[in-house]
């Protein structure tokens, strides 16, 4: 006959009062962990007490009952308790729900408390949140509740609302707390399943790899265009925004392209009407123009507008505020907010006056026009006063230093046009009065002062280096350089290659200042400005030279020109100004170099950077996946590939690691071209170089 079990018994359970009630030793937690005891507390306070205390009567030496009990489970609890009842928010008699236990050891009682319970799954408390959210309870009442910050509610929240699907997968340990962190990136359920599904097949699973392959074709609020539009106006056009609550993400992503694209163009269309009244023959609009966009444009000089009165008397009032100021914090190293604030805000306003808008001719705006885009910080850039070749005046009759009418373009006799590059006229014959010197005479009698001034100039230094500075100045600042008797040509290329970001760069944003700067130090009209230049001291005259010369500058490598005594000069210009690529604002990126160029040259790259073991770190990864790797790991580290490195200048110095980083130099005896290896190492990444690269958005 089979046994009969035995039945399980379970202990009693009684209300007794509070001061009933004694810590034990027997209590088996020692260290603090977890929810603080105040933060237990207010939990008690709000809802009650959830778990009753595991008790044991005291009993005396003769094993009699004392009527108190000792806590050997539930020891925090208790401590809660009594924070209430020593803050009166709890009285001392208070009944506390417990389980009597009079059999077994009371440390087994509290191992056994602590071990046997089960942590709640992540996915549960995610979904116990969601619960809360969809009952009513907002944000913060949540996390008041459970003594967490809005942040992390939020990003509970966030993780409940993936997919059901890939939160099924989590719940059986097909995914990671962190790749399903990467997937709330996109609200989009079955954008996240499909890419779930591309990454099944896939050796690299990482969460960084899910964000990108989740925002491909997406737009950075960081773009310019999204600062210019605002994300406010792009949200209530219906777009959405992929944010990222457990990583950095520079405000997230739009989704939606063309809507940005669209809403672009409409604020730059609304924008350019305000420039568009202003009379201007032509605008032309787009978020970005390629560098070098007005060359061979003539640009007009503009007057500041006039302060009014009331205008010159807040200048002046600001300007005398702000030498109080400076002349009383002179000798103070750390400002008052108040005062660093105030002098911001009167520097802000005195700058103000002096960036006046311009004032043109409007007989030059009628043939003008103007180019409006995006600045690289989102503000409306707006070009005005540009000539193109076809709108300029025709040539017409000049006044001659004698006084004499002449025509630049075409003689005219008797009614008739001859041109000019016909014979000369035979000299006339003798007539009554003085006649006009003839045309074969002229020449003659110039080609000796042609010589004289020849043979004088070049014992002359200073006057050459005027002369020669100002026909390089009319060159590029006044379009025409036929007011100049000096043969001189000073060519400034454009770029038929854009690089990309180039005209946003540092260097062409430092350039386009400069150039400013120049242009309104300099006369409106050609004609003055030899005595203008001639009144400069040296230092200034020297500083315009090395600007307009800085202009002329091509070491830009061609396939179809090739130029290797050029770019070999320009290493040596390089050297001689000790350029450094990194301090000029480049870094390599994603766009500008890892998404061009092959993965053997992607680890080269990381090896010469880092050293070797951070390439093999990254040596399995895709292509995409590589660049971003790269560019994350490079970053500010002040690498350069080779044709951005000046030789000597430290780029052959061992890396961070103690790798050797090699620098590609030429040299004269080969002319400046790079050896067979060199060339053929580049040769590898011409495909890579044309293949369209997608920006990883990472």
């Amino acid at each position: 006959m089979a046994a009969i079990a035995k039945k399980v018994t379970l202990s009693s359970s009684r209300d007794i009062p509070f001061n009933k009630l004694v810590l034990s030793q027997a209590n088996v937690r020692r260290v603090k962990a977890g929810i603080s005891v105040e933060e237990l507390a207010e939990d008690v306070a709000r809802r009650g007490l959830l778990q009753g205390l595991s008790v044991r009567p005291v009993k005396d030496e003769a094993g009699v009952e004392t009527g108190m009990f000792e806590i050997p489970a539930g020891g925090r609890r208790y401590r809660a308790l009594d924070l209430l009842v020593r803050q009166k928010r709890l009285s001392k008699t208070a009944p506390v729900p417990c389980i009597v236990r009079e059999e077994g050891i009371a440390e087994e009682d509290s191992l056994a408390e602590n071990v046997q319970r089960a942590p709640l799954h992540p996915l549960d408390q995610f979904r116990a949140f969601l619960a809360l959210r969809e009952k009513g309870q907002s944000e913060e009442d949540i996390a008041a509740a459970f003594f967490v910050s809005t942040g992390v509610v939020k990003q509970r929240l966030k993780l409940a609302s993936v997919s059901p699907a890939l939160l099924e997968i989590y719940a059986e340990d097909g995914l990671t707390l962190d790749q399903l962190m990467a997937f709330t990136v996109s609200g989009d359920h079955q954008r996240q399943q499909q890419v779930f599904e591309r990454l099944k097949p896939s050796y690299d699973k990482q969460p960084y790899a899910i964000r990108r392959m989740l925002t491909e074709g997406s737009v950075r609020a960081s773009d310019k265009r999204v600062q210019f539009i605002g994300i406010d106006a792009y949200v209530e056009a219906g777009g959405i925004v992929m944010r990222d609550l457990f990583q950095g993400d520079d405000g997230g992503w739009l989704q939606d392209v063309v809507l940005v694209d669209r809403l672009v163009a409409d604020e730059l269309e609304r924008r350019a009407e305000a420039v568009r009244a202003e009379g201007w023959k032509w605008i032309e609009i787009a978020p970005d123009f390629a560098y070098g966009h007005a060359f061979g444009l003539r640009q007009l000089r503009g007057e500041p507008s006039p302060l009014s009165a009331e205008e010159e008397s807040t200048r002046k009032a600001l300007q005398l505020e702000f030498d109080r100021l400076s002349e009383e914090y002179d000798s103070v190293e750390d400002l008052p907010d108040e005062i660093d604030q105030r002098l911001a805000e009167l520097e802000t306003g005195l700058q103000s006056f002096e960036n006046r808008p311009l004032t043109f001719d409007p007989l030059e705006v009628a043939r003008a026009g103007g180019f409006i885009s995006i600045a690289p910080d989102g503000c409306l850039r707006v070009e005005r006063g540009f000539v193109r070749p076809e709108d300029e005046l025709p040539i017409g009759t000049q006044q001659s230093e004698e006084g004499e009418e002449s025509l630049t373009a075409s003689a005219v006799r008797d009614g008739e046009s001859v041109s000019a590059d016909r014979e000369p006229l035979a000299e006339p014959e003798e007539a009554d009065g003085i006649s006009p010197i003839s045309d074969r005479l002229m020449t003659e009698l110039t080609a000796h002062r042609t010589l004289g001034l020849r043979e004088a100039l070049g014992g002359n230094p200073d006057v050459a280096f005027l002369a020669a500075l100002h026909a390089f100045t009319l060159k590029i600042f006044y379009q025409y350089g036929s007011d100049s008797c000096l043969e001189l040509d000073l060519k400034s290329v454009s770029f038929g290659a854009q690089a990309p970001g180039l005209n946003d760069s540092t260097c062409a944003q430092a350039i386009r200042v400069r150039h400013d700067d120049w242009a309104n130090a300099l006369p409106k009209e050609a004609t003055d400005l030899w005595d203008a230049l001639r009144g400069w001291d040296r230092d200034r005259q020297a500083a315009l030279f090395a600007y307009v010369v800085s202009m002329s500058v091509n070491a830009v490598h061609e396939a179809w020109n090739r130029r290797p005594r050029a770019l070999a000069h320009a290493d040596r210009l390089a050297q001689a100004i000790t350029l450094d690529m990194t301090a000029a604002g480049w870094r390599p990126s994603v766009d500008n170099f890892f998404g061009r160029v092959t993965k053997a040259r992607i680890l080269q790259a990381l090896t010469e950077a880092k050293g070797q073991e951070a390439a093999d770190r990254i040596a399995h990864l895709k292509k995409g996946d590589m660049a971003s790797e790269a560019e994350k790991l490079i970053g500010s580290s002040g690498w350069l590939p080779e044709p951005l490195r000046t030789p000597g200048n430290g780029n052959t110095e061992t890396n961070e690691t103690g790798s050797p980083q090699t620098v590609v130099e030429a040299t004269a005896g080969n002319d400046g071209e790079l050896s067979v290896a060199d060339t053929e190492s580049f040769a590898e990444n011409d495909e890579a170089a044309n293949e369209p690269h997608t920006i990883a958005a990472e």
